[in-house]
């Protein structure tokens, strides 16, 4: 299971997550962030740091955010 980011983010992109990631799995799109859930090892350091907590490991994503779990899914499959 992995962190999902989610509308927050949106156009925001302050890149706090990207710095504190152990295992550099969060990469920059044209509009936000993605989390690589392929890399991504569940430490929480990424949700710690979010400035407008936009972070939520996917079983926890606020419903009306749900689909940025396939947002970033299909990110990481181009």
């Amino acid at each position: 299971m992995a962190f999902i980011i989610t509308s927050p983010c949106k156009s925001e992109k302050s890149g706090e997550c990207v710095e504190v990631c152990p295992v550099d799995c969060i990469e920059e799109g044209k509009d936000m962030f993605y989390i690589d859930p392929n890399i991504c090892i569940d430490c929480g350091a990424c949700e710690a740091v979010c400035p407008v907590e936009a972070i939520y490991i996917e079983d926890e994503v606020p419903e009306e955010e749900t689909p940025y779990i396939e947002m970033n899914r299909k990110f990481f499959e181009e």
